[in-house]
């Protein structure tokens, strides 16, 4: 029976929550920190953008904690019951530094649990996740880790993914791909850094999209975002890597941010890839053909009775013992 502790810690004035999932035997055990995707998502990779509570990040503690791999997963400071107080403190301040800054938090943490081996603490992150976590083993800290997972990073830059999934999005719809060239103008304006000036005529649904670049309460964060990409900072890194894009996946695409990553770690022999055939962006399996889940995005999510993809886990727990031992 695993233990699951609430932690709480402060960073510039903005309380923190995290889940502290310890296997059932007597530790020290090896860990891993757990970040979630982009948004308001909350550590168990929940998010009121989408329905259901049975998110993948709950799942991945609980299985590693089966597997004796304890885990830290928390609530961004964007996220969580504190997000209405947070949010008004971060209004317009927002960067990928405050997301690592959050992470590198969250590391101290667990690295000062009685119950966690230091040496022995691994990164996971989800999508957007990913890239805080190579952040932060490209840059110098106290802990750290001894091996990353990056589950579905993007290996073009936000601004190309968004683009590639709104077209995918529109390709369903009658009309739709008449209306991409409008997206793409009002996305190479924002990529020179003018306003976006977003065409009227285009569906409500897409111009909320857009419109979250240029809120002024995501500003700088979502200015930055726009042009990172794992590629780039891929050749960096030195530890073992895991990366996993599953090809039910429909905002990160195993082909092609696939290749790209893949021609990042060219001759880097510390980089290993997964393509599990029935994972989706969260990493639940989804055995429906992609035809079909291209009519219902978001659905496979967190809905109950959703589960994690068997063999993407199973990818996970091999890999991390690995390392671990």
């Amino acid at each position: 029976m695993t233990n699951s502790l609430e932690v709480i810690w402060r960073l510039d004035d903005i309380t923190m929550r995290g889940t502290l999932t310890l296997p059932a035997d007597d530790g020290p055990f090896p860990a891993v920190v757990l970040v979630a995707g982009s948004g308001p998502t909350d550590r168990d990779w929940c998010s009121p953008l989408l329905p259901g509570a049975n998110g993948s990040g709950r799942l991945f503690a609980e299985a590693f904690a089966d597997a004796g791999i304890a885990s830290l997963r928390y609530d961004k400071r964007a996220s969580g019951a504190d997000v209405v107080e947070s949010a008004r403190a971060l209004f317009g301040k927002l960067s990928m530094r405050s997301h690592l800054e959050e992470l590198v938090a969250a590391v101290g943490v667990l690295a000062e649990h009685d119950d966690i081996d230091a040496a022995r603490i691994a990164g996971l992150g989800n999508s957007e996740g990913t890239l805080h976590i190579l952040h932060y083993v490209t840059s110098q800290q106290d802990t750290p880790f001894a091996g990353i997972v990056l589950a579905a990073p993007p290996g073009r830059s936000v601004g190309e993914l968004l683009l590639a999934q709104l077209a995918l999005q529109a390709a369903q719809v009658p009309g739709g791909a008449e209306l991409m060239p409008a997206v793409e103008a009002a996305a190479a304006r924002y990529g020179a850094g003018q306003p976006m000036n977003v065409d009227p005529r285009l569906p409500d649904s897409v111009k909320m999209v857009l419109a979250s670049f240029e809120s002024p309460a995501n500003l700088p964060l979502a200015r930055e975002l726009w042009t990172e990409n794992a590629a780039i900072l891929l050749p960096k890194v030195e530890i073992p890597t895991l990366i996993l894009i599953g090809c039910k996946d429909l905002q990160v695409d195993a082909t092609a941010d696939g290749k790209a990553l893949e021609v990042a770690a060219t001759r880097k022999d510390n980089v290993t890839f997964a393509y599990p055939p029935n994972a989706n962006h969260v990493f639940k399996e989804d055995a429906r053909p992609l035809a079909e889940i291209l009519t219902a995005p978001g659905t496979g999510y967190n809905e109950d009775g959703t589960h994690l993809d068997p063999e993407a886990l199973k990818t996970i727990l091999d890999w991390l013992h690995k390392v671990f031992i």
